[in-house]
């Protein structure tokens, strides 16, 4: 009888897993995805696929930071409000990837875990899809409203523009935001402080010549993403939105 191939067994297992790989790498909508540090410890979250989703052209992307209701480690809360039942209601023609990672000690601010995690998972998603490097955009409401301005704020090379909801930034960070295309929003019957800084802030953007955006909806409290997420300009006016 012929001798089998050294190692033909491993040539084997790889064929039969090529199906498997091939059908993971076809998935498109909302999928359950765990991130693994250099150490080893993982985190869940959410990642959203276009249904049109082609490995051969470049697509934007948008990372979503929840807020301080949604912190924990199930994975799954931080895709149920804001962001994530906005792309629901058009799932089928959603034009572009969304990530929705989810902070573990309740706070978004650049340089915690939470925040490093995110972009780190960011980073992991752009290395294993096809993502325009160049349309990158940063959102969140509430906690990840402020995370979104101290984020942006940190990195501003890496974003094509931010949305920032309900959150409060640093008026000392003007000089850092002033390049990048801002859509904020808030209601005015949030806490008084709250709306107060979204004026300020983007008040003195404007004065530094940014191109801002302000939306602040009268006889709206905290919730103001419900219907700032659900504006069709909003979405119009990000994908426009490309860094030079």
């Amino acid at each position: 009888m012929p001798r089998a191939p050294r190692h033909g067994w491993l040539a084997v297992a790889v064929l039969a897993l090529l199906p498997s790989l091939a059908t993971a790498q076809n998935q498109t909508g909302f999928l359950d995805r765990v991130y693994k540090d250099a150490d080893g410890k993982e985190a869940r979250y959410v990642l959203f696929v276009p249904a049109d989703y082609q490995a051969d052209k470049p697509y934007p992307c948008i990372l979503f930071l929840h807020g301080s209701g949604e912190t924990g480690t199930d994975g799954q809360k931080q895709a149920r409000s804001g962001l994530g039942p906005a792309v629901r209601k058009r799932e089928k023609d959603f034009p572009c990837f969304a990530i929705f990672p989810q902070s573990q000690n309740r706070t978004w601010k650049a340089g915690s875990d939470d925040a490093n995690r995110a972009l780190a998972i960011l980073d992991a998603v752009q290395k294993e899809y096809k993502i325009d490097g160049k349309r990158l955009y940063l959102t969140g409401l509430s906690m990840g409203g402020s995370g979104t301005w101290s984020l942006a704020a940190a990195t501003p090379e890496r974003w094509a523009a931010i949305v920032p909801l309900c959150g409060r930034g640093e008026l000392d960070d003007v000089d850092k935001l002033k390049d990048l295309p801002c859509w904020c929003f808030v209601g005015d019957k949030d806490r008084e402080a709250t709306v107060e800084n979204n004026r300020a802030l983007t008040a003195a953007l404007k004065k530094a010549g940014a191109a801002v955006k302000y939306d602040e909806y009268a006889g709206v409290g905290h919730n103001c993403w419900d219907r700032a997420y659900a504006t069709p300009e909003l979405f119009d006016w990000l994908l426009k939105q490309q860094k030079k």
